[in-house]
């Protein structure tokens, strides 16, 4: 008797063996858990059986005959077999065809009875006559073994070169049969009764095989109660791992910051702005999580140019006063370099002291860090590994956190004796999103944006419209304003059709020779895109020709104006973060998007969504719909494991349900220890990513 399907392997199922195996493997199957989880992408109904003489040209029918007829023939001039197969049900004859297949013949012997299905042809020939290449078939036995091909709602499984849909559904029929008795059910019953959730042999067996009469539809779409109940499966699996990971971070002791609040008072004088109400809500509810006496591990969500940057610099200046040292990371170079830009003259206004570190900056202050005498280090993910070392770390900022996961975050946290945490995200994510995707870390939102943001005019051309773009930026130029003009590459190459930033730089100074271009990329040293950069803001270059570097934490107020070539080649968050760079002062702002044809109906919606809307969460949710949750969050990225069966954007309602379960029962019984089947299945669940107990 199996004791643990995940440890069997699928090698010694009845049917498989090593060479199946190894193709099985492809497809993530290992084990008979990894088979038995294999679910079919969609399912045809073939339970209603038609008379031949009934049949319709061009159908997909199953029918029932008796074999009278099944050979080889040979096409003369050509090297091609083809075997046909002749049966017969009393009202008319149908042929079945299978091509350069001539060991098929030994299947059949005249006087089976079959089962067919396949969509209905003409003789190619005659014109007349009931055909079909290459059915599905099914041989009657004698011991009345389940019709699984026909006759019947059938799985279709995604398959792999080598291994064909029949073979996998007989390799799983053959499992369902003989392990699936053995399956422990590691839900709790309280739980599953509840919420109404099927059990989980019931849920295996109808998933792969449904019953007869069974509606197809909410099959085909993932929502049936079968289904249901194995995607609740991963999200409670998913979120008691989240509960664990946050239950951990709470209880560690943290710093309790204790600030007099002067240097505090200082900087929001200095601030060039007057703070919204929304940011004043979220940095309360920072200061009251920096009081505590356990760590911070807040995430602060909100739209480009709401102002998280100012909110994270008041918790910066809370550490500060308090005498311990703060991190800000950045995901990237150039929005590190931008950080430290924006924020060290008024850090040091403070009488604070602060420096970039990045892995292409040459002078690293490493013993100035290491004594405490910098009181906050902004740089890339490189300061929290290469060898940094903190007196005092008590605050690590992180921006842009769907570039670093729950895996990063744990690590971070272990660089220092567990510092206060504050993440910021532009990128929008609808709340039942983020809950998942950020579950250990509390949740506040800038949904508010400075009271002078007009928001940005997109608009839409094709490149022959070159004419109507080319005068907007003059008119704009000449009122004194800067312009961007984004392209997808640095340089042109034989392997892409795309224009470039360096060809666009010298066709814009031809074009606008009475204006100062400049050029901007990742290939640029550190020090001079700074200066490029500086230049761009003072108004001493016009119009910056530039790649993607200025996606985020770019802030030139004076920019009203973004052009973006081959705006069809962008993603909906990018065309999104990008826009943000403009609309950061008073004046009205615009962005073209310049598409070139022929582009496909995917990106025909994004860019018809980035006219119609400026809301970053609306945008979100079309990115959503258009991408599907895995490619939107990069989950291999964000370090939670991989959703095989559930949806995240399709099963939102369940994963509230499997959040608020997992949480309460993680309160309940923080180590599972009522739940040892449980526990052992999240340990393997979350296998590799992070370790969920502290064993020893």
């Amino acid at each position: 008797m199996v004791k643990d399907l995940s440890d069997f392997q699928i090698q010694y199922i009845k049917g498989v063996g090593p060479q199946r195996a190894r193709l099985l493997s492809r497809l993530g199957i290992k084990t008979v858990k990894d088979a038995l989880y294999y679910l079919p992408y969609r399912y045809e109904d073939r339970s209603s059986l038609r008379r031949i003489s009934d049949l319709i040209y061009g159908n997909v029918e199953t029918v029932s005959g008796r074999v009278i007829s099944a050979e080889v023939i040979s096409l003369t001039g050509r090297n091609l077999k083809i075997f046909e197969l002749i049966v017969n049900d009393g009202s008319g004859l149908l042929k079945g065809k299978w091509f350069n297949q001539p060991f098929m013949k030994k299947n059949f012997e005249v006087g089976d009875e079959v089962v067919l299905c396949g969509t209905i042809k003409r003789n190619p020939y005659w014109g007349i006559g009931f055909e079909m290449d290459n059915p599905e078939y099914e041989i009657m036995s004698d011991d009345g073994d389940s019709l699984i091909h026909t006759n019947r709602i059938v799985p279709v499984y995604r398959v792999t070169s080598g291994l064909s849909v029949r073979q996998i559904r007989s390799i799983i029929f053959n499992l369902i049969n003989t392990c699936i008795k053995d399956v422990r059910d590691p839900i709790p019953v309280e739980i599953l009764r509840r919420n109404g959730l099927r059990g989980l042999f019931e849920s295996l067996l109808q998933v792969h095989f449904p019953d007869v009469g069974v509606d197809i539809e909410p099959l085909n779409r993932g929502v049936s109660d079968f289904h249901r109940r194995l995607s609740f499966d991963e999200l409670f699996m998913l979120e008691l791992g989240l509960a664990v990971i946050k239950r951990g971070n709470v209880l560690e002791k943290g710093i309790a910051f204790n600030p007099e609040g002067r240097l505090l008072k200082r900087l929001i004088e200095m601030l060039p702005f007057r703070l919204t109400r929304a940011q004043e809500k979220v940095f309360s509810d920072i200061l009251r999580d920096m009081k505590r006496p356990h760590p911070m591990n807040r995430l602060i969500q909100g739209d480009v140019g709401c102002g998280k940057t100012a909110v994270a610099l008041m918790a910066m200046t809370v550490a500060a006063e308090c005498r311990y040292q703060s991190a800000l990371m950045a995901p990237t170079e150039i929005l590190a370099e931008q950080h430290y830009i924006n924020i060290h003259r008024m850090i040091e206004d403070l009488g604070l002291k602060i420096c970039l570190l990045t892995g292409s900056k040459k002078d690293r202050p490493l013993k100035e860090i290491a004594s405490g005498e910098i009181d906050i280090v902004v740089g890339t993910h490189a300061l929290i590994q290469e060898g940094v070392v903190f007196k005092n770390l008590g605050l690590v900022v992180i921006d842009e956190q769907h570039r670093f996961g729950v895996m990063q975050r744990a690590l971070l946290r272990k660089k220092a004796i567990n510092p206060d945490v504050l993440v910021m995200t532009a990128t929008p994510i609808p709340r039942t999103l983020a809950l998942t995707l950020y579950g250990d870390l509390d949740y506040s939102v800038i949904d508010e944006l400075p009271p002078n943001r007009r928001p940005v005019i997109t608009l839409l051309f094709n490149h022959r419209q070159k004419h109507y773009v080319y005068r907007l930026i003059r008119e704009e130029v000449k009122k004194g304003r800067e312009v961007y003009v984004v392209y997808p590459i640095i340089e042109e190459s034989e392997k892409t059709d795309l224009r470039s930033a360096i060809k666009g730089k010298n066709a814009f100074e031809k074009f606008f020779p009475e204006f100062k271009v400049g050029l901007l990329h990742g290939r640029i040293k550190p020090q001079d895109r700074e200066e490029i950069m500086a230049s761009f803001k003072q108004g001493e270059i016009d119009i910056l020709v530039s790649t993607t570097v200025i996606e985020v934490g770019v802030d030139v107020p004076n920019a009203t104006l973004m052009l973006i070539i081959h705006a069809e080649r962008f993603g909906l968050a990018q065309l999104h973060q990008l826009r943000g760079r403009t609309g950061r002062g008073s004046q009205q702002s615009y962005c073209i998007l310049v598409a070139y044809e022929p582009y496909g109906e995917e990106a025909r919606k994004r860019l018809n969504i980035m006219v119609r809307s400026n809301d970053g969460f609306r945008i979100a949710e079309e990115d959503l719909n258009i991408r599907g949750p895995g490619e939107f969050f990069g989950t291999r990225q964000s370090g939670i494991p991989d959703l095989r069966i559930a949806n995240i954007v399709r099963d939102a309602e369940l994963l509230n349900v499997a959040r608020r379960e997992a949480f309460s029962l993680i309160d309940r019984d923080p180590d599972l220890k009522g739940f040892p089947l449980l526990r052992k299945s999240l340990e393997t669940f979350w296998e590799g990513k992070i370790e969920l107990f502290k064993t020893g």
